[in-house]
């Protein structure tokens, strides 16, 4: 029998956030987790962008988590000796002059100012793109490189020996006196990170689907938004996305979908874009497009519900959850579970 402080099911986003902010803190952690087809943390184009687009404000505060987000991956990239942050400014091609008014006048606002700006009339960033109604500019954006993260973290803990890759289903957990149990492994607390595939109250699933392409000669140093995103990845090559499907999630990549996003690559940027990868995943987010966070029994917790915006929320969401089961810090309510308990 080993004991632990705490064990994590699921490594996704959530659970690798959180086994770091917890060892960080010196605790020893044990994570389980076995790669299932349709999470989305594995495919996702991990943009960090701090603006609600189509109203041109800021997203939920947005200031307080790219702060905390930049410190938490640059550190862990030190710790990791890897580099998969890689902060960027966006581009948001206006598709009216509607949408071109609605931004310039925010653009005005001061508590603005530092985030947004109205694009420049030659921007060599986004050379070759057609705008007739010009641009915006983003800036503090930044892309995480995901799967490369995610590996490194895999690398790691497997090494040390606290991840432990196995399926854990729900009469594996056994709850003991004083704790949980799940095989020869005990801990006072229990936090679960299991995504799409957690049954929770308030829980959502939307599908994602991402493309991978090239595109000779397009030259782009900027992201790029006109109803998709396009990453730039270098040596010509981009990630498009994402569509937002709410019903029939787990059916994967579908043809419809690819279509529809290299229809509108095609209307961007004017080229034709050659597939390398097609890929699938599930999002899980909430009715209220808040994060989950919060105790669901004595010894066992929940951390869900990240959303499309799960890089930027992330970090902060670790350490909250982190004050709350460890020191008894109340939860902010807007990320309480107990928000939708039946």
């Amino acid at each position: 029998m080993a004991s632990f402080d705490v064990i994590i099911t699921g490594r996704g986003l959530a659970g690798t956030v959180l086994s770091e902010t917890l060892q960080e803190r010196g605790l020893r952690v044990r994570v389980f987790d076995m790669p299932r087809t349709g999470r989305s943390s594995h495919v996702a184009g991990g943009l960090v962008n701090p603006i609600v687009l189509r109203r041109a404000q800021p997203s939920w505060r947005a200031s307080t988590m790219l702060a905390i987000a930049g410190a938490f991956y640059r550190e862990l990239e030190q710790r990791y000796d890897e580099r998969f942050w890689h902060p960027v400014n966006m581009a948001i091609i206006f598709p009216t002059t509607k949408d071109a008014g609605i931004w310039r006048l925010h653009v005005r606002d001061p508590l603005l100012r530092r985030l947004i700006e109205e694009g420049p009339e030659a921007d060599p960033t986004i050379e070759g793109l057609e705008r007739p109604y010009g641009h915006g500019i983003v800036n503090r954006c930044a892309r995480l490189d995901l799967p490369r993260m995610l590996d490194a973290h895999r690398e790691r803990w497997l090494g040390s020996g606290a991840l432990v890759e196995r399926t854990v289903e729900d009469n594996d957990i056994i709850h003991e006196e004083g704790g949980v149990r799940i095989g020869e492994d005990s801990a006072p607390m229990l936090v679960r990170c299991e995504g799409p595939f957690a049954r929770i109250d308030g829980l959502s699933q939307v599908r994602g689907d991402m493309l991978t392409v090239r595109i000779p000669g397009l030259r782009l140093k900027s992201v790029v938004h006109r109803g998709v995103f396009l990453i730039p990845l270098g040596e010509d090559r981009y990630r498009v996305g994402s569509t937002f499907e709410w019903n029939d999630v787990w059916t994967g990549p579908t043809a419809e979908a690819r279509r529809w996003l290299l229809d509108q690559v095609e209307r961007m940027t004017g080229r034709s874009a050659e597939v390398e990868e097609h890929s699938a995943g599930v999002r899980p987010t909430s009715r209220d497009r808040r994060p989950l966070l919060g105790r669901i029994a004595q010894h066992a917790a929940v951390f869900n519900g990240l959303g499309s915006r799960g890089v930027m929320l992330a970090p902060w969401c670790a350490q909250h959850l982190a004050d709350h089961v460890l020191d008894g810090v109340p939860l902010d309510p807007e990320v309480d579970v107990a928000r939708f308990a039946s």
